[in-house]
C-alpha cells in the first residue's frame, strides 16, 4: 500500500476534506516509520515510556478496525492483537516486525476507506458500545484524525530519538 502524503483540498466539500486530512494523517505515521529496522521501530525511545513507533502502529490498527468496522459497520469483531479485548497489548511491540505490523494496519485502514466509501452520507450512524451511544461517520472521521494527529506528535518525538530525525 501506498502513502503518499497529499495536502487536503482548500475548497473540497465536507467529505472530501475530512477524507484527505485522515489520509495526509495516515501518510505522515507512515513517513514517521520510514527508512528505520525493526529494532529501531520497537525502541521504546521516552522512558519511562514503554511506547514505540511500531507500537503506535499496532495501536492505530485497532483504532481504525474499531471505529470504521465494528462501530460504523456493526461487524462483530476481535481486536487483530488481543484476544481477551484488551487496547493496550498492541503497544507491545517487543516482539513484533514491520511486516506483520504494517500488513495489519494497511488491511485495517483499506478496509475503512471502503466503508467510508460506501456510506450514504456522514450521517451515518453506528453504535459505539464503550460510549452507549450512537455516533455519526461524521464523528467518527473527525475523532480518527484527532487519534492520529495526537499520535503523530508522540512519533515526532519518538523518531527523533531513535535517529535524529525531524520534519515530515
Amino acid at each position: 500500500m501506498t502513502f503518499e502524503r497529499l495536502s487536503p483540498p482548500l475548497l473540497g466539500d465536507e467529505r472530501a476534506t475530512l477524507r484527505a486530512f485522515l489520509d495526509f494523517h495516515r501518510a505522515t505515521l507512515a513517513l514517521k516509520c520510514a527508512d528505520l529496522t525493526d529494532d529501531q521501530l520497537r525502541r521504546q525511545a521516552s522512558p519511562p515510556s514503554t511506547l514505540s513507533l511500531l507500537g503506535l502502529v499496532r495501536h492505530m490498527t485497532e483504532v481504525e478496525r474499531t471505529w470504521f468496522r465494528k462501530v460504523i459497520n456493526g461487524e462483530e469483531i476481535g481486536l487483530v492483537h488481543s484476544d481477551s479485548g484488551d487496547y493496550q497489548v498492541a503497544y507491545d511491540a517487543s516482539t513484533a516486525t514491520r511486516e506483520e505490523a504494517f500488513a495489519a494496519w494497511e488491511t485495517e485502514v483499506e478496509q475503512a476507506r471502503r466503508i467510508e466509501l460506501e456510506a450514504e452520507s456522514l450521517d451515518v450512524k453506528g453504535y459505539q458500545p464503550r460510549w452507549e451511544e450512537w455516533v455519526s461517520l461524521r464523528l467518527v472521521m473527525h475523532h480518527m484524525i484527532h487519534e492520529y494527529a495526537r499520535h503523530n506528535g508522540h512519533a515526532d518525538l519518538l523518531r527523533e530519538a531513535v535517529d535524529g530525525t525531524v520534519g515530515v
